[in-house]
């Protein structure tokens, strides 16, 4: 159990059945009456988004979730497919459930995938990911109208912006929370 009043972004807690993760938390203290904690919480299995208000005294039901190492095999279509790397398991996600991860995801990178009651519910990749970019526009010198930045497609099909500079080929440094180009690697 948790008190409501030690809810932190990234904690995940258990409300009626269902895991959520703690997005954005407030401590609230009226002038009159006790305090509260006004939050932001995410559904882990489907991804919702709902603020909830508790009391500070309030005990919350901690969810059990499992953090396994994964390695990331290959993608058919809309269907990515993992394997465990201790037991070996494969299993697959879809890339609804995956979201903008699927745009970061190399063939044989290895990742965690968090897992409630035996069911994948969240997948977390590694804060940076080194991606090689195979389309782009040519830059042209002095041509800094458009913000100086042009459209890459990476060798994931992901789409980032990236500073007129960067040709075919080059590999970047990519910050996966935000999808955007840090350096070159």
């Amino acid at each position: 159990m948790i008190a409501a009043g030690d809810l932190r972004s990234g904690v995940k807690v258990e409300l009626d059945g269902t895991p959520y993760v703690v997005t954005d938390y407030q401590w609230v203290k009226p002038g009159k009456g006790g305090a509260f904690m006004r939050t932001k919480l995410k559904n882990m299995k489907t991804g919702a988004i709902s603020d909830r208000t508790f009391r500070t005294e309030e005990k919350l039901q901690k969810a059990e979730v499992e953090d396994r190492k994964v390695q990331f095999l290959y993608h058919d279509g809309d269907v990515y497919h993992f394997m465990d790397t201790e037991s070996f398991d494969q299993f697959s996600i879809g890339q609804k459930k995956l979201g903008a991860a699927s745009g970061f995801l190399k063939d044989g990178m290895i990742i965690s995938v968090l897992f409630y009651r035996g069911e994948p519910v969240d997948v977390v990749l590694p804060i940076f990911v080194e991606l090689r970019v195979v389309e782009t526009d040519p830059g042209f010198r002095g041509d800094t109208a458009s913000g100086g930045s042009k459209p890459a497609t990476l060798e994931t099909n992901a789409v980032i912006q990236v500073p007129l500079f960067i040709n075919i080929g080059d590999l970047l440094r990519v910050d996966t929370r935000s999808g955007a180009y840090v350096e070159r690697a």
